[in-house]
């Protein structure tokens, strides 16, 4: 069991370690950071926009982060930010500028790519079962996580 966890945390260390790689390399001819991907990737996916919260949760970042970027972008004219007072950015609707969907779409295409070439070699039926067995341990853990109350 020991040489199984291992084995596991192995292979997702070192596959976050290349997906954080290939983040930042691609996002600097954009002229953007590793972090700004998943906010813009989950924007393209919601064009009538996110709130800040939503966004938080569809990036798996904190609300603080997601703050950050949000501003980073903002000044970079990628997104606005649409209703909510000055005050209350928290509840204004955030969507990408037309710039900010150029960038996207290419980002996109870098992404396929990526993942074309992180499915080489199997079929589609090792990769649905890899990915559906990956949600379900995740489900598991998360489950275990949750029952635990850390």
């Amino acid at each position: 069991m020991i040489e199984q966890f291992e084995s596991f945390r192995g292979a997702i260390y070192r596959a976050y370690k290349c997906i954080q790689k290939l983040k930042s390399a691609e996002m600097g001819s954009f002229g953007l950071r590793g972090a700004h991907v998943m906010c813009m990737y989950s924007l393209t996916r919601h064009p009538e926009g996110m709130t800040a919260a939503e966004l938080s949760a569809a990036c798996g970042e904190d609300k603080a982060a997601v703050s950050r970027t949000v501003a980073e972008l903002e000044e970079k004219q990628l997104l606005t930010l649409e209703g909510g007072s000055e005050k209350k950015r928290y509840r204004a609707r955030i969507r990408l500028t037309a710039e900010g969907m150029r960038i996207s779409e290419q980002m996109d295409a870098i992404i396929l790519s990526l993942v074309r070439k992180g499915d080489e070699g199997l079929t589609e039926a090792d990769v649905a079962t890899f990915y559906r067995t990956l949600d379900r341990i995740c489900d598991n853990l998360e489950d275990y996580v949750n029952k635990k109350a850390y």
